[in-house]
């Protein structure tokens, strides 16, 4: 009884070890990596397409790819999640924080734990993380923004308003900062009445835009930040009639906006190829998992990404830097 007992503890102990065996041998040829792609929510267009990118570069490289967050624009559930991951052992975490400050100790012990972690779409805490990939040159984009409001005003004075995704969202207010800079250089006759957050939601937006011009009714422009203010401020002003009055430029997936391009509640939506950035993120972790943690050097061609990328070499990677503009075709 106690012999059998024994060879059949030896024969599940090498049953073991010819399991495990290759998916070490896997590893450690690069093949065999979960990376987890976390947006700051799941359930919008803007976050799924990235997420259509991200798999489809996964695909090609063979490894997995968990795409999972909020469904709102919580930072503390963003936290709890995280914690889950590393409990789990991911390889990488590639995540674009909703609140930055709000990130910093679940990462910093993520980065203990030896996961790779990047940031992506909004830039967290820079020391603690191995990376970043950037959607877009901040400055330059806030600039443009202003640029095509003036353009479409038909005028460089009067009352303004933006309406923005989350107040502790970086990458927007870096956006809305750099704007504000421009105008008191470059326009100082347009003058800013409110910053209103909607949340991440294109019913919020519809609903700040009604109240902006109703509490403000001088308004002749408004900025959208974050891609839901696209359809949602640009269906509030259609609705009301004030397409000849009020010009909207915002943040838009092409698709999201064709309608209310069309009615001419907005003028032009302004973003950048979601599916790309997704795809780009993944192929950055992918590379430093492989290349020892090393960053990918400005021009150089990465698996997974075919253009030269546009990198500083040490800790930024940027999709673009002016972004694309949509208008009504």
């Amino acid at each position: 009884m106690k012999k059998s007992k024994v060879i059949l503890s030896v024969i599940l102990a090498a049953a073991m070890i010819m399991t495990v065996a290759p998916a070490v041998h896997a590893e450690e040829e690069g093949g065999d990596y979960t990376i987890l792609f976390m947006p700051k929510l799941t359930n919008i267009p803007y976050f799924q397409s990235t997420n259509e990118g991200a798999q489809a570069v996964a695909e090609e490289l063979g490894i997995t790819v968990i795409y999972d967050g909020p469904t709102t624009a919580d930072a503390a559930a963003q936290v709890t999640m995280l914690e889950n991951y590393i409990a789990q052992g991911v390889d990488a975490i590639v995540v674009g924080p909703n609140d930055p400050e709000a990130m910093t100790s679940v990462l910093k012990k993520a980065k203990e734990e030896g996961i790779l972690v990047l940031d992506w779409d909004t830039q967290a805490d820079p020391e603690v993380t191995d990376g970043s990939v950037y959607n877009v040159d901040d400055k330059a984009f806030g600039e443009h923004l202003v640029d095509k409001l003036v353009e479409y005003m038909g005028t460089d004075e009067g009352d303004i308003a933006m309406i923005t995704g989350g107040l502790s969202a970086a990458n927007l207010n870096a956006w809305i900062d750099a704007g504000k800079a421009y105008m008191a250089e470059k326009y100082p006759n347009l003058n800013v009445v409110t910053l209103e957050p909607s949340n991440e939601s294109q019913d919020e937006a519809y609903q700040d835009t009604k109240d902006v011009m109703t509490a403000y009714p001088d308004v002749i422009g408004i900025i959208g930040y974050s891609s839901p203010t696209g359809p949602g401020c640009g269906k509030a002003i259609a609705d009301m009639g004030l397409q000849d009055q009020v010009a909207v430029v915002a943040n838009g997936l092409e698709e999201d906006c064709q309608e209310v391009l069309k009615s001419g509640g907005l003028k032009c939506a302004s973003l950048w190829s979601t599916q790309k950035l997704g795809r780009l993120s993944i192929a950055t972790a992918y590379y430093m998992l492989t290349h020892d943690g090393a960053f990918p050097q400005d021009g150089e061609t990465i698996e997974g990404w075919d253009e030269p990328v546009i990198s500083d070499g040490e800790h930024n990677i940027y999709l673009t830097f002016g972004g694309e503009d949509y208008e009504a075709k």
